[in-house]
């Protein structure tokens, strides 16, 4: 499965927003069209996963406490099926949640209520992700790590001779730190390369994605690509 790319940023960015409070899926809806998005919006996760395949979002909004389908369910069906953007909006204070839902495969978050401007900020930030690679453009087209294999211009991720399918986030990730073998990077570092976020306190969007990115390589117990530096961040290391 190909993340979305060239065409994103200069096309009308097409927006899934499933959230089941009206008075805040009406909000978060006209915020979004305001700023040029095209949004359909879905009352549950069960609407929600029917408008995924005729609508095809770049990027989906997705409210965690949904009735029915839960939103860590609607993450994770999404995942089995498309690369698309995800973000997850989570209850003030429900660190546990966004934790989860962040293991879950969404790519960012947003805390509730929504400020439209932050929401955007994101949306964006997400949308440029998604449109072009990280860091890295000058480097060879497929670099070998053992059995790892990067290929940067074509956005491809190969495990011992098979493609392995990654979120845009994680694809993110692996290329930042890929790009500079050996050197260790601090999670704030991290954050500002792949999330575009410039301040600190998100360091738990990339413990949780590194914690994806370990499992679809591999790497969990005794990592032999994404190493952790305890009390720093993380340094790639060819195997």
């Amino acid at each position: 499965m190909a993340v979305r790319g060239s065409h994103i940023l200069n096309d009308m960015p097409r927006i899934l927003l499933i959230e089941d409070d009206a008075a805040v899926r009406r909000a978060v809806q006209l915020a979004l069209r305001h700023h040029g998005h095209e949004v359909v919006a879905a009352s549950t996760g069960e609407e929600g996963m029917n408008y995924l395949g005729s609508f095809r979002p770049d990027v989906v909004v997705l409210d965690l406490m949904l009735p029915g389908m839960s939103g860590l369910d609607v993450c994770r069906r999404i995942r089995e099926r498309e690369q698309v953007g995800i973000i997850m909006m989570t209850a003030k204070g429900d660190s546990v949640d966004m934790i989860v839902g962040l293991e879950a495969g969404a790519d960012d978050y947003v805390v509730k209520p929504v400020q439209a401007r932050v929401l955007e900020a994101r949306v964006r930030a997400l949308l440029r992700r998604l449109d072009a690679p990280a860091s890295g453009a000058a480097r060879p087209r497929a670099e070998s790590h053992g059995d790892l294999t990067v290929d940067r211009a074509g956005m491809l991720v190969t495990h011992r001779g098979r493609p392995v399918g990654l979120a845009p986030s994680e694809l993110r990730l692996l290329l930042a730190l890929s790009a500079a073998p050996g050197q260790v990077l601090s999670r704030q570092q991290l954050l500002e390369a792949v999330w575009e976020h410039s301040y600190h306190g998100d360091i738990r969007l990339v413990d949780a994605c590194v914690k994806r990115l370990r499992g679809k390589l591999g790497d969990l117990g005794a990592p032999r690509y994404i190493h952790t530096v305890r009390g720093f961040g993380y340094c790639f290391r060819s195997s």
